[in-house]
């Protein structure tokens, strides 16, 4: 069963940028690297401070458009909700020990 991921990055300066993608560690690489053109690489917003999973594409469609649609406030509060520090959370999700053996 493959799962959908409905992210936000975060630049230096806290601009938010809400995406989704089914293979989350390959489009954060990305994003991280530049290679993705547009909004992110032109506000250098390339930090994962949030995620979440949804089990098919019609629901992370749905979910994505949902916290678009949110004042600023809300996705902080989304946000802190897990991740209180701001910290990137790449390493957690690019590492294949922890991906494998859900450490």
């Amino acid at each position: 069963m493959k799962n959908y991921f409905i992210y936000i990055l975060s630049s230096k300066t806290k601009v938010l940028y809400v995406g989704m993608m089914d293979i989350l560690p390959r489009r954060i690489y990305e994003h991280k690297l530049g290679l993705v053109e547009g909004f992110t690489k032109r506000y250098r917003v390339n930090k994962l401070v949030y995620f979440e999973s949804q089990p098919d594409l019609k629901s992370v469609i749905k979910r994505e458009k949902q916290i678009k649609s949110w004042h600023r406030q809300w996705k902080v509060n989304l946000i802190e909700s897990k991740n209180k520090e701001w910290k990137d959370l790449y390493p957690e999700i690019s590492d294949p020990v922890k991906i494998l053996y859900k450490v």
